[in-house]
């Protein structure tokens, strides 16, 4: 049997498993002891899905049976909130400029920002759906006095007014959705995320 975390060959010893499942069950345990969790599983190539979970878990193994695992660590979670934070300050920098470069005719950089800041928070979503895996550690995660799901959902329609404004070039709704709205919930952001 051929056993890979995250791409990674392990040199294994059995301890009597006979089916995939055990196999998959004493790397749980391990993982809960080293607070990583699973997110993706491949048996003999072919990745699993929710519907053949239970089925494949029965299947005996055999010589040649192949399983492969990605986990993500609570560490590596931690490691990109905070990275957000850092990325979300250098943003807001930038975005206090995007009003004066909407004027100005520098539309382009002003665009730049916009794309940043959209990376930005699709990042920080990516890592709030993998920080579900690990509620002891993120599940009180709060911004201010929200949730990080009531946070997203309050400033979502923010983020699209935002992008109206930007369609229309109205450079002072722009401007006072920037400085009023979306960059103190940024910092409130950053700052939550960088305590962590």
């Amino acid at each position: 049997m051929e056993f890979l975390v995250n791409g990674e060959k392990l040199d294994i010893t059995l301890q009597g498993e006979k089916t995939i499942g055990e196999v998959l069950q004493s790397f749980e345990v391990s993982c809960e002891q080293n607070k990583l969790a699973t997110v993706g599983i491949t048996i003999n190539g072919k990745d699993v899905s929710a519907e053949e979970f239970d089925s494949i878990l029965k299947q005996e193994l055999c010589d040649d049976t192949k399983i492969e695992v990605s986990v993500i660590s609570e560490a590596a979670i931690k490691d990109s909130f905070n990275m957000t934070s850092k990325e979300i300050d250098a943003v807001i920098e930038l975005l206090k400029n995007v009003p004066v470069e909407m004027q100005s005719g520098k539309d382009s950089h002003a665009k730049q920002t916009i794309i940043r800041l959209s990376d930005v928070m699709n990042a920080f979503c990516n890592t709030v759906t993998w920080s579900s895996l690990f509620p002891e550690t993120f599940g009180s995660l709060k911004v201010g006095e929200l949730s990080l799901s009531d946070f997203l959902s309050d400033l979502s329609p923010i983020l699209k007014d935002f992008s109206d404004a930007l369609e229309n070039s109205d450079s002072v709704l722009i401007g006072d959705l920037a400085e009023y709205e979306i960059c103190p919930r940024l910092e409130s952001l950053s700052n939550a995320l960088g305590s962590l």
